[in-house]
């Protein structure tokens, strides 16, 4: 076998327009970057859509047969294309077509004649945010799957790092958070946990009761976790090692790691801390029936000032609608507990 490393495939364009000339001028100014392919109507685009999986659509409007505003439209309906970005280049240069082709779902809009820069720096532009997104995508599902890995290592199930996620967003949303930091939240808290990779089997596992050097371990696993995540520039890993490392701690001062108390724990390790217990009342374990959430809202004020933030309690009760909304949804297929 070869060791000669792929060369990466260039992106692909699906270029539409029944113009052959305007096909041609399209190809001289892509083709040494871009594979391309060509449909001259609208039925043979959705065909080629569909198989060949374009990374970008320039797609022409005034065709015989579908417009290109209808196949903008059928593709943006289609699950398997809905997510290629269309780019319109067209002779029609009014403002209300260029605004029907963004209602379409068009990303952009190009005018004929074309502008070998201008289309340059649009397709490039477009790819460039296309990679982005799959690559935030993949940096999701990578968190989700060690938050969930970790969860499965405690006899947990996925459905709790759902859940707690969840509800720690609805909670974020509620003190005040942004849509963007809130959205950090929801995607950081499934790595509360995953410094219990670093436990010892026979510890987070053992039946019993903990011995005092057992408990002492157990308690590295926020620090185990920091250290796992690491120092990253992007928000979403600061506020996941911030998360990891500061859920255990408790108003009081009596938590772990560092005893942090009051305002210094950090808020968003307040708001995990709270969510992760809430779901953990509230759900069956190997070693307990799920709790009655009326039975779990007194418990978690009794620690309100004590264990939580007693600003985050009273936040809690006011969104608990939203919070039984999730439980609901998120439920365990074995769950029989009542909601209330």
């Amino acid at each position: 076998m070869s060791d000669t490393p792929t060369i990466t495939q260039r992106p692909t364009i699906l270029v539409v327009d029944d113009e052959p000339l305007n096909l041609q001028l399209v190809r001289n100014v892509l083709h040494a970057d871009y594979r391309l392919i060509f449909a001259k109507d609208g039925r043979s685009a959705l065909t080629l859509a569909s198989t060949v999986a374009p990374d970008l659509i320039l797609l022409d409007v005034m065709m015989p047969g579908l417009t290109g505003y209808e196949v903008c439209r059928t593709l943006k309906a289609d699950e398997r294309t809905r997510h290629v970005p269309v780019i319109f280049v067209t002779a029609l240069a009014d403002q209300a077509d260029e605004a029907l082709g963004l209602e379409c779902g068009a990303v952009d809009y190009i005018t004929k004649p074309i502008s070998a820069a201008i289309m340059k720096a649009r397709v490039r532009t477009h790819l460039s945010l296309v990679r982005i997104e799959e690559l935030q995508a993949t940096r999701m599902e990578a968190i989700r799957c060690l938050g969930t890995a970790a969860e499965y290592k405690d006899n947990e199930t996925g459905l709790h790092v759902i859940r707690m996620s969840q509800y720690a967003h609805v909670l974020a949303l509620a003190a005040g958070y942004g849509a963007a930091q809130a959205d950090d939240v929801l995607h950081a808290a499934p790595m509360h946990d995953i410094g219990k990779i670093g436990v010892p089997d026979a510890i987070l596992q053992k039946p019993g009761k903990l011995t005092e050097a057992e408990r002492e371990v157990m308690k590295e696993h926020p620090r185990i976790g920091a250290e796992i995540i690491g120092n990253h520039p992007s928000s979403l890993f600061r506020t996941a090692r911030t998360i990891a490392l500061t859920h255990h701690e408790k108003w009081d001062g009596s938590g772990y790691p560092n005893g942090l108390a009051g305002a210094d724990i950090p808020h968003v390790g307040r708001i995990v801390a709270l969510a992760d217990v809430f779901d953990a009342l509230t759900s069956a374990r190997p070693y307990k029936p799920a709790w009655p959430v009326e039975d779990a809202l007194e418990f978690i004020r009794s620690e309100s000032g004590t264990h939580f933030d007693p600003a985050l309690v009273d936040l809690l009760t006011q969104c608990l609608p939203q919070m039984l909304e999730i439980k609901a949804r998120w439920a365990e297929r074995d769950e029989k507990s009542p909601a209330g």
